[in-house]
């Protein structure tokens, strides 16, 4: 069994951070309990802090989804919100997290890309092929397709 350091999750944060920071649209700003949000114009698609906890918003139905298919857990201060916490131990969490905060910003520009700012913004976004990306469940790929009805 390999033990993670605290310099290890600090370094795949880093690597997190780096990743999504480069997402078109996306605002990398401190968080206000430590660590990076990523915001989507006015909306968070979820923050980093250093000790390797990843936290993600999601709407409830999605959220419930993805802790039944073991893809993230109950966020660890708000169970019963539509926030999850994933945690990144190892060189294959950091792929996991980025899968998870990809599926959460795909979202949010579903819906902000109705705004006349998000759609010239965005305009260069191919959600549906990124969305194919993800290889999303059925149940999934309906929660993201009802944000277009």
């Amino acid at each position: 069994m390999t033990t993670t350091t605290k310099e290890d999750r600090e370094q795949y944060v880093d690597r997190i951070v780096d990743q999504v920071s480069a997402w078109t649209g996306i605002d990398a700003e401190p968080h206000r309990f430590g660590g990076t949000e990523f915001l989507l114009g006015p909306r968070e698609v979820g923050h980093v802090h250093c000790v390797g906890i990843v936290d993600i918003n999601f709407p409830r139905r999605m959220r419930d989804a993805l802790i039944a298919a073991g893809k993230t857990g109950e966020h660890h201060v708000v169970p019963e919100s539509g926030w999850t916490t994933f945690h990144v131990a190892s060189e294959a969490d950091v792929e996991r997290a980025r899968w998870l905060l990809r599926l959460s910003y795909l979202y949010r520009a579903l819906t902000t890309k109705r705004t006349p700012e998000g759609k010239h913004a965005l305009a260069a976004l191919d959600v549906d092929a990124e969305i194919e990306e993800l290889g999303l469940s059925d149940e999934l790929r309906g929660m993201v397709e009802r944000v277009r009805d």
